[in-house]
Order: C-alpha cells, then sequence, then structure tokens
C-alpha cells in the first residue's frame, strides 16, 4: 500500500458574523470555509465528518454526520471541493478541529485529520 495514494489537504478561512452575533445574549457566529484537496492518486468520497468546537469556557460541542453540507464529495485526484459552515459560540474566542472519514476508490477506508484553527471576533487575538 502506498501512503501517497490517499492524501487529501485541508484548508481552512474563518470569518466573524457580526450581524448574527448577539454578544450581549452570548451567541458568537462564525463562517468557516473548507477546502477540500485530493492531493493523492486515489479518488475518494467523504463519507463522514467529526467537529469539537470548544470555546474559550472549554464548552465543547461534539458534531457529527455524514458528509458536509448534505453531501458527499467525491474527488478525483487533484480535485477540490469548498463547502462554508457555520458554528456558533458562547464566548468571542474558540477554536475547532476534527476529521473526515473518507473511502477510496479501491474500497479503503481512511481518516483525514482537520488540525485545529480559531475562531475569534475582531481584534481579540493578535
Amino acid at each position: 500500500m502506498n501512503e501517497e495514494e490517499y492524501e487529501i489537504r485541508i484548508s481552512t478561512e474563518t470569518q466573524y458574523i457580526n450581524n448574527q452575533s448577539f454578544p450581549e445574549q452570548k451567541r458568537y457566529v462564525f463562517a468557516y470555509t473548507m477546502t477540500i484537496t485530493n492531493t493523492g492518486s486515489m479518488p475518494a468520497t467523504l463519507l463522514r465528518r467529526h467537529w469539537l468546537i470548544t470555546d474559550a469556557n472549554c464548552n465543547v460541542q461534539e458534531v457529527k454526520g455524514d458528509g458536509v453540507i448534505g453531501e458527499q464529495p467525491h474527488l478525483k485526484p487533484g480535485e477540490s471541493f469548498e463547502y462554508t459552515s457555520v458554528a456558533i459560540l458562547e464566548t468571542p474566542v474558540g477554536c475547532m478541529e476534527g476529521k473526515y472519514e473518507m473511502l477510496a476508490e479501491d474500497g479503503k477506508d481512511f481518516v483525514t485529520r482537520i488540525p485545529i484553527f480559531k475562531l475569534s471576533t475582531p481584534n481579540t487575538l493578535h
């Protein structure tokens, strides 16, 4: 088995959504855009997601489910899939991390880790 066959690159962009957030009610809304790129040589399908979303009070939300935004994208080598979703925190700062469970075209299951990334309101973190 050649591990380079099963490589997925993840990139993330985040944005604070001011007009949907209500700090006085401890509601901070963040959009996150994920770009999933198959950098391996084997086509693969994203089957499931698993997120851990942590706020500044160490409250953790665990989110599991099939696919992302109602889709299970199939990525050929070199292809990317981009989507945007939201996370709602009770604090102005938090973080997310997780994994995507993938199925390669040859039948092999593999996991792509999503590195931790920060969620913060503007001018909160330097």
